[in-house]
């Protein structure tokens, strides 16, 4: 064989498709840290739960942000060197979290840990690339539950860490934590050459054009905003939830609710496979109407531990499979722009979050656990309204369309 020529698609090695899923989990665990500690942050600094509400809410507009400023970089610099550069900002972002003095301070070195913390959103797309097209669901699958395990494991050990040792100790683990992930990436990671060569500027314009060719990503977009918006109503909340009546528990507890999620996050290479045989849409449908009954759980008997359980169960299980379901739609419209695809859908996807986490926080506030339950059950409606006129849309468009 000609050493210059194109290698046929082959998938990348177990070993760094679990450095990948690793690195992912360790890098997104940072923005979600916050959530069984408000009540703890809120005491500390003698504040409010929906002044409090404003950390995760700008944790996740940094990580919006992130994903619009830095995603993109990766269809055009060598992935390798992006994601170790990010390493090393949220290794100090979430130095100034641990040394913070007031809330104005939390709240912008929060902005700057989710603004760094988009390694995993660069890991999917080199992992995308890495796969032969056959394969490239179970890849995906397989380096988003790295992710999903992260969000779900990062809130049982900060709950858990925070009981022990206070909220400061938390943060200064994870900075610790993301330094050793760094100085294993150095030597894991293969250099990945940019398939594009694109100015900045030319670069960011492409962005919002893919967004306006791709009604398919734009679909997307909006069901994940919708979906992740009830998801992150919901956890900016439980810990306040359980801190009171009827529950009084701790943020050990609330942390503990985590591992239901686990649930989800297994699921997630399974959704993959299904993508890869049968397509996504259905699965879509599926999965948010799961989450939309979950509203109904926790409605209905979130009063009650098990049905607190079963709904987070249930809500953790429909977001993760509608997500993983959504991604392997978006990742086979553009080869070539894999990074930038993942800009526009996971920034609608924070920028919901954020949202939702903003709305849930209020609903707290004016109407307790009941508030939080409606906006949520909301939100997962919008998803599935959205859902269900692509679907229609694609039925009635004839079969050569």
């Amino acid at each position: 064989m000609n050493e210059g020529a194109p290698r046929p698609p082959a998938s990348p090695g177990g070993r760094l498709v679990a450095v990948l899923a690793i690195a992912s989990g360790v890098g997104v665990a940072n923005i979600y840290y916050v959530q069984p500690l408000l009540p703890k942050i809120a005491a500390a600094f003698g504040t409010t739960p929906a002044a409090v509400g404003y950390v995760p809410m700008l944790t996740q507009l940094g990580f919006a942000a992130g994903l619009l400023l830095f995603i993109p970089l990766g269809d055009v610099v060598d992935r390798k060197r992006l994601i170790l550069a990010l390493v090393a900002g949220a290794a100090a972002a979430l130095l100034a979290v641990t040394a913070a003095q007031g809330l104005v301070w939390l709240a912008a070195a929060s902005f700057a840990v989710g603004l760094t913390s988009v390694v995993p959103h660069v890991a999917v797309p080199l992992a995308a690339h890495l796969a032969a097209p056959s394969d490239r669901g179970r890849v995906i699958g397989f380096v988003l539950s790295g992710i999903l395990v992260g969000i779900l494991l990062a809130r049982t050990v900060a709950g858990f860490l925070g009981e022990a040792l206070g909220w400061r100790a938390v943060f200064a683990i994870a900075a610790a934590g993301t330094v050793s992930l760094g100085a294993v990436l150095v030597r894991a990671l293969p250099h990945s050459p940019p398939p594009a060569s694109i100015p900045y500027r030319a670069l960011m314009a492409s962005v919002v054009s893919l967004a306006s060719a791709h009604r398919e990503l734009r679909e997307a977009a909006l069901i994940a905003a919708a979906g992740f918006a009830a998801f992150s109503a919901i956890w900016a909340t439980l810990a306040f939830f359980l801190a009171g009546p009827p529950h009084f528990h701790g943020s050990d507890v609330a942390g503990l609710f985590g591992l239901l999620g686990a649930l989800g996050a297994l699921a997630a290479p399974v959704v993959g496979r299904i993508a890869d045989r049968y397509g996504a849409r259905a699965g879509v449908g599926l999965a948010f109407a799961i989450e939309l009954v979950s509203f109904g759980v926790f409605a209905a008997t979130g009063s009650r531990i098990w049905g607190l359980a079963l709904g987070v169960a249930l809500l953790d299980v429909g977001w993760q499979s509608g997500h993983v379901s959504n991604l392997a739609r978006i990742h086979t419209l553009d080869p070539e722009a894999r990074s930038r695809l993942t800009t526009v859908y996971m920034g609608a996807l924070f920028s919901g979050g954020a949202l939702g986490t903003w709305v849930g926080a209020h609903a707290w506030a004016a109407a307790g656990w009941t508030g939080v339950s409606v906006s949520g059950a909301a939100f997962s409606a919008i998803a599935l309204l959205a859902w269900a006129r692509g679907w229609a849309r694609e039925r009635a468009a004839p079969p050569d369309a």
